[in-house]
């Protein structure tokens, strides 16, 4: 059986990305089978690979969750921190979130223990489609739904280019393929409109539809076979 690169073994691990296991790699932080391991090097059904002294293993039973996250609960794996992601989530596999929602916003979230699925949505080079609804403070008008379209000088640098459509006179539709830090809200202050409430509906194909808030379900075999002709 033919091994497979050890950057990728790290990222399908769920540990870290593979551009993150090459600087820890290329720091020597990384061993195979006790030696230091090298850039390029293939890993074996039975070899051993650790980080520092974390043994790295894939997880043999992947688990694809979607999550309707409620407002005021955190996204973070912290067991210390107060009403996080995992107090509604409750399964045996360590998971961890594709990509966050802030304390203040809700809707989908999707948690898996695949790595290389993780690591290929969450990087925006991929330009995979998050939809959010927005409610806004005051009335839309069409030049603030053109701006947001074109992109938005926010961080320092200007938004994709994006699709928005309104719904009613203070909600609209925004369809993404990167993910700033609180990416939506910084591009509606920044014209002046700030978020009132925030929802995300879809990530890539998967779709929040009626599940309810604070509810989790296993996505379907159909579901994941989208997800994973990502990768």
């Amino acid at each position: 059986m033919p091994g497979v690169r050890i950057n990728k073994y790290i990222a399908q691990s769920g540990h870290c990305s593979r551009r993150k296991a090459d600087e820890l790699i290329s720091r020597g932080e990384v061993t195979l089978n006790g030696r230091r391991a090298e850039l390029g090097d293939t890993v074996g059904e039975h070899d051993s690979v650790k980080v520092g002294s974390k043994l790295i293993k894939e997880e043999a039973h992947k688990v694809y969750i979607a999550f309707n996250k409620p407002t005021g609960v955190i996204s973070t794996a912290d067991e210390y921190a107060p009403q996080t992601i995992y107090d509604y989530v409750k399964v045996p596999e360590r998971t961890f979130s594709i990509g966050r929602l802030d304390v203040g916003s809700s809707g989908l979230m999707i948690l898996t223990n695949d790595g290389a699925l993780a690591n290929v949505l969450m990087h925006s080079r991929g330009n995979h489609e998050k939809e959010y609804l927005v409610r806004v403070t005051n009335d839309l008008t069409q030049e603030f739904l053109s701006a947001m379209q074109r992109g938005v000088v926010i961080l320092g640098t200007k938004t994709k280019p994006c699709h928005t459509k309104k719904i009613t006179e203070r909600d609209f539709d925004i369809i993404l393929t990167e993910g700033k830090n609180r990416q939506i809200r910084r591009m509606c202050e920044k014209l002046g409109n700030p978020v009132l409430a925030l929802k995300r509906v879809r990530i890539a194909s998967i779709r929040l539809r009626d599940l309810p808030i604070g509810e989790w379900r296993h996505l379907t075999k159909e579901e994941v076979t989208g997800l994973l002709r990502l990768i």
